[in-house]
């Protein structure tokens, strides 16, 4: 019997050592929490997608700090019950729902003139949400999703809230990239995908897309006091993965995800490159740069192409119809 108890209580004590070891790995590859205690009281911020993953988590960090939140969401029942998840949670009652479609731009310029009528300063603006992966198709406007969703929407909405922005400097846009964009390339010749469509290439390209925006845009904003920043989260468990059937299927649940769960991040770790960009007091007057674990990182060759960043910012002003009303 004392044999027995003594291998039980080994076997224990081996599961609690791997199982801590899991726990480490995946602390480790989360890279540490950022520790800023700055509060943003009286700041009002947008934060796009923000009813789940990195987008729930910053806006939870957010209404912690006492800032007024803005939740610009394409899903208004699951928008709302996040907000009251997270207003219970901070006792912050400033914290709204308001529909936004990246995918329509109708939709875009309904929530920005709502959003004006109702504000009168933008404080931080978070473009965040985004789609991964997805099959081919089209938003309403006839832009590959990816692209119109991560690149153009985001595009469209940054540029008609600037004037917002200005009025409201020192003030910081945060642009979630991924470190896809090394992996990117603009398809000057089919930028919207319609001769050949690759999910991954499509992706790749957005991200991509994000980083020369912000490097563009942060020219133009040169001495406006509102700076802009990319970021790479991580990879993140998110329900950005939704479209990747494999990793989502039985098969994987068994036996890859426990394989790679310890690499990748929770949605609170992946939030918090997100928050150092926008709350930092020492990056306020950095613009133009890519953060990944709250560090500034260098970026692809591509992304440096001064360029092609003029040649897409033309386009998408085009594509957007941006100066049209």
């Amino acid at each position: 019997m004392g044999i027995k108890t003594g291998k039980l209580a080994l076997l224990v004590s081996a599961a609690g050592t791997v199982v801590g070891g899991v726990y480490l790995i995946k602390a480790y590859v989360g890279g540490t929490l950022y520790e800023g205690t700055q509060k943003l009281t009286d700041k009002v911020v947008i934060i796009t997608g923000a009813n789940t993953g990195i987008g729930k988590e910053t806006a939870l960090n957010f209404a912690k700090r006492e800032a007024k939140v803005i939740m610009a969401c394409r899903d208004m029942h699951k928008c709302e019950k996040t907000r009251r998840q997270i207003v219970l949670e901070t006792k912050n009652r400033y914290v709204y729902c308001r529909k936004c479609d990246l995918a329509s731009y109708a939709s875009i310029r309904t929530f920005v003139d709502q959003f004006k009528k109702e504000q009168s300063k933008l404080d931080i603006l978070v473009n965040n949400a985004g789609v991964m992966r997805c099959p081919q198709c089209y938003t309403e406007d006839g832009i590959e999703m990816q692209l119109g969703v991560n690149h153009m929407g985001h595009f469209l909405l940054t540029n008609l809230l600037l004037d917002t922005l200005k009025a409201s400097a020192p003030s910081r846009i945060i642009n979630v990239s991924s470190i896809a964009h090394t992996r990117g390339k603009i398809k000057v010749t089919d930028l919207n995908s319609i001769e050949s469509y690759d999910p991954g290439e499509a992706y790749a390209q957005s991200k991509l897309a994000n980083v020369l925006f912000t490097r563009e845009l942060a020219k133009r904003l040169e001495g406006t006091g509102v700076t802009v920043n990319a970021v790479h989260p991580g990879i993140v468990d998110t329900e950005i993965t939704r479209y990747m059937s494999f990793y989502n299927s039985i098969l994987s649940a068994i036996f890859v995800r426990p394989l790679v769960w310890p690499f990748i991040k929770s949605p609170l770790q992946g939030a918090q490159t997100i928050i150092y960009a926008a709350v930092e007091p020492q990056l306020k007057d950095v613009s133009g740069k890519y953060f990944s674990d709250c560090k500034e990182t260098d970026v692809s060759e591509e992304a440096k192409d001064e360029k092609l960043a003029k040649w897409l910012w033309m386009t998408s002003e085009k594509w957007t119809k941006l100066n049209v009303r």
